[in-house]
C-alpha cells in the first residue's frame, strides 16, 4: 500500500500523495491512513488513535516538507513559512523506543511523536549535501536521495517507474 524508495523518512512522507500533476493520488485520505502509515514506516509499532486533527496536522508538514525538498533540489532557500513550521513540529516529543531482554525492538507514542521524527528527518535532509531528484517518469512526482556514485539516479523505484520507462521506450521502438 505505502512505498519507501525515497532514502529519507520526510520524502517517503511526502510520497504519500503519488502523483501530483492532474489528479493527485493522496495516501492520507482518512485518519486510519496515518496511523496505518506510521506503522509501516517503523515510527510506531502499533497504529495510534488518529483523528481528523492529527491527520491535517500531518498533511500541513506533508506538504512543508515537500516544498522544501523541491526548494532545496533546485538549490533554492525554503519558504520561511514551511522552514518555521518544519522546526516547530521538530521541537516535540519523538517516539519511544526500548530493547527488550529478548533483543525485539519496541516503538511507541502519539501521531504528534512520529510527526516530530518525520520533521526532523526533513532538516536533517535538507541541511545537508544530500542531492534531491524529482522521479524521470512524467506521471511520478516523488522526490529521492540521489545517492548513486554518479548521481545518475533517474528514477524513484527501478522496479516500478524504471521498468514503466524502459518497457515503453522498449515498446516505442519496435512497433
Amino acid at each position: 500500500m505505502f512505498t519507501f524508495v525515497s532514502g529519507n523518512l520526510a520524502l517517503d512522507f511526502a510520497g504519500t500523495v503519488k502523483a501530483r500533476t492532474g489528479t493527485a493520488d493522496d495516501g492520507l485520505g482518512a485518519p486510519a491512513d496515518l496511523a496505518d502509515w506510521l506503522v509501516a514506516a517503523d515510527l510506531l509499532d502499533r497504529a495510534p488513535d488518529c483523528d481528523a486533527a492529527a491527520l491535517a496536522a500531518a498533511v500541513r508538514l506533508r506538504e512543508a516538507a515537500y516544498r522544501m525538498a523541491v526548494a532545496k533540489s533546485r538549490g533554492e532557500a525554503p519558504a520561511d513559512a514551511d522552514r518555521k513550521l518544519v522546526n516547530t513540529v521538530a521541537k516535540g516529543e519523538l517516539p519511544q523506543i526500548a530493547l527488550g531482554a529478548d533483543g525485539t525492538i519496541t516503538r511507541s507514542g502519539t501521531p504528534a511523536a512520529a510527526l516530530t521524527a518525520i520533521a526532523r528527518s526533513a532538516i536533517e535532509l535538507c541541511g545537508s549535501p544530500a542531492s534531491i531528484k524529482e522521479c524521470g517518469r512524467a506521471e511520478c512526482t516523488r522526490l529521492y536521495v540521489d545517492a548513486s556514485r554518479g548521481g545518475t539516479r533517474r528514477w524513484c523505484d527501478m522496479t516500478i517507474c524504471g521498468n514503466r520507462v524502459k518497457g515503453a521506450t522498449f515498446r516505442a521502438r519496435h512497433t
